[in-house]
């Protein structure tokens, strides 16, 4: 028998077994690697990302977009002052480009002499919406004017700064990519520096796009709904409410836009509780329904009493206050919020709202409803308007003419 050191023998040693099954396990687990790397024994393919870049928002038409549109995430407002040396001809001729540069961007082209026409190419359900101040309509010689075409009147809770007020030229930019708004911004600014000079400018936000169900009514920084009662956009409300009908011939088919800067104590508000705050707005915090109801879209009950008598919904709380028995009393709220950088004081945060209301009539619809909020609404507490302008947005165009031709041509 062969002896354990015999070189030559037939029977492996302790050795030659271990480095063989090591080499064996290294060829096993190579051929499993190359067997798995093989592509017909992957999963299927993962499926393109859902993109949305692409989506867009037709230009043309009876009324302008931007108002009846479903809000996008992000809004860029520009105001701009005519120059002296604009008058009627060149503002024609002003609107012609501009409008020019906003069909070309809101359907992904690049605006003339664009130098970033890659920019363009995802305009993200991109609207571009003009609205007109007291200044252009004078300045454009109309034979008529609407007559809420001015300054709201004053209210005790206002504190406006001019940096935020007024203007002859409003821009309201929109989509669901802030890249998108922010190329359109600079393109119109670009090709509008010869006629006019920037005199504010304020940008917005909503949730992100697919964050919340289309219809999902906004919240804003308060953590409230904002926007429950709006009227539906293709239903008779909605053409009686936003649409101007009769009043002067140049903004038939076109509304007007009241914007309030709107400053929101948020490090304030963070010391009432819960029940104080749903006081305050008269609806629940969760789920929006008035305190009264249980769904958001329940209709209130004002008459409804607590076991002490009080009512349940107070006649201080913003529900109450913003609600008319008149039907005509009602805008079309499009918010947005802001989030500027904090101060240098102790507060966390300088927050707020841009308050965006479309109607037929400034005078009739959103000025009976900021009296009563003026009077008697107990958000005031946490809420200060700093910023206010009116705009008349005329109506929209067809492809051979330019937004304000019923205006200019």
């Amino acid at each position: 028998m062969p002896g354990r050191d015999n070189p030559g023998g037939s029977q492996l040693s302790r050795r030659h077994l271990l480095l063989g099954g090591a080499v064996g396990l290294t060829a096993a687990g190579a051929a499993a690697a190359a067997v798995a790397s093989r592509p017909e024994d992957h999963d299927a393919p993962t499926p393109p990302e859902a993109l949305f870049g692409d989506d867009r928002v037709p230009f043309h038409g009876t009324h302008q977009a931007g108002v009846a549109t479903p809000p996008p995430a992000h809004v860029a407002f520009v105001a701009l002052d005519l120059l002296a040396q604009t008058d009627a001809t060149a503002l024609a001729r002003l609107m012609r480009i501009l409008t020019d540069d906003a069909v070309r961007l809101t359907q992904g082209r690049g605006a003339l002499a664009d130098t970033e026409p890659e920019l363009a190419t995802s305009p993200a359900r991109l609207t571009v919406t003009f609205g007109f101040g007291p200044g252009f309509v004078e300045r454009a010689g109309a034979a008529a004017s609407p007559s809420w075409l001015r300054p709201l009147p004053a209210f005790g809770i206002d504190r406006l700064e001019d940096r935020w007020s007024g203007g002859d030229l409003l821009l309201q930019v929109c989509a669901d990519d802030p890249l998108t708004v922010a190329h359109a911004v600079r393109m119109l600014l670009k090709d509008s520096r010869t006629f006019t000079s920037l005199r504010w400018s304020q940008r917005g936000f909503r949730r992100a796009h697919g964050t919340e169900p289309a219809t999902a009514t906004v919240r804003n920084l308060f953590g409230q709904v904002d926007g429950t009662v709006n009227p539906a956009p293709g239903t008779d409300d909605f053409e009686r409410l936003v649409w101007s009908h009769g009043q002067v011939p140049w903004l038939e088919g076109g509304t007007s836009l009241v914007l309030r800067r709107i400053a929101m104590d948020l490090d304030r508000w963070d010391l009432v509780d819960r029940a104080g705050r749903e006081s305050a707005v008269g609806r629940r915090l969760d789920t929006g329904a008035p305190l009264t109801g249980v769904a958001e879209h329940d209709e209130p009950d004002f008459d409804a009493k607590t076991p002490a008598g009080f009512p349940v919904i107070a006649d201080y709380s913003h529900l109450r206050r913003a609600r008319s028995d008149d039907p005509g009393q009602k805008i079309l709220r499009r918010a947005y919020n802001y989030d500027d950088e904090p101060g240098t004081d102790d507060g966390v945060s300088r927050s707020g709202l841009l308050f965006a209301a479309y109607q037929a009539d400034v005078d009739a619809q959103f000025v009976p409803i900021q009296r009563r909020l003026d009077e008697l609404d107990l958000l005031n507490e946490w809420t200060t308007p700093i910023g206010s302008a009116v705009f008349a947005i005329p109506p929209g165009c067809q492809a051979d003419g330019f937004v304000g031709d019923t205006l200019l041509a």
